[in-house]
């Protein structure tokens, strides 16, 4: 049964659930197989099986889309996505945790849909629907997992209490971005321990 048809049949969190997912997994093949330039709300709500109203629930248009794809939760057919606003759940060390948050980051760049996303807003203009789009559906929110990594690092004096915690931030994913922009030299696991190893030589006690 679509879920064109399951929307006619009522109302509920489990469809819902069900239709975002197919959206954002819409979202990923068509950009895939199309690029993001190609991409489309009705495109992407006729692959999804979706009315577009649908669409437009949760997103204001296609580049939020296509960051919520890049940055969702969960496994899908083209490599490792992010959660939003999530702090790492395995019991490590809080600098551990942001050394795996930022691996995290690198492996969903290192994909697909991450290296066609990179391009495009290498290419863009400043003011661009996709560049505000990256900035305010990416950064901010890897930002603010960050914050809430270094914030947590403080308060268990695993870093110093003085800290200036944006320089901090600009410190950590400036160089991540940086890399990801230029393309000048690869983005791996090793670029995330040396970001986390370097930026703590003027972080810790």
């Amino acid at each position: 049964m679509k879920l064109q048809e399951q929307e006619r049949r009522g109302r509920g969190r489990p469809r819902s659930d069900q239709a975002r997912r197919a959206i954002l997994r819409a979202a990923r093949e068509l950009i895939r197989e199309n690029g993001l330039a190609a991409l489309t709300m009705e495109g992407i709500a006729a692959k999804a099986g979706v009315g577009k109203p649908t669409v437009y629930r949760w997103w204001p248009d296609r580049h939020a889309v296509a960051m919520a794809a890049l940055m969702e939760d969960g496994p899908s057919e083209s490599g490792p996505t992010l959660g939003e606003g999530r702090i790492p759940r395995r019991r490590l060390s809080t600098i551990q945790s942001l050394e795996q948050h930022l691996k995290k980051v690198i492996e969903v760049f290192a994909q697909p849909v991450g290296r066609t996303v990179a391009r495009m807003i290498a290419a863009a203009d400043d003011d661009s629907e996709l560049s505000k789009a990256f900035r305010n559906h990416f950064i901010v929110a890897r930002r603010e997992e960050g914050r809430a990594l270094l914030l947590r690092a403080i308060e268990l004096g695993e870093i110093r209490a003085d800290l200036d915690v944006e320089t901090a931030l600009d410190m950590i994913y400036g160089a991540l971005f940086f890399r990801l922009l230029l393309g000048h030299a690869p983005l791996n696991e090793a670029l995330a321990r040396q970001i986390v190893s370097e930026a703590l030589r003027g972080m810790r006690l």
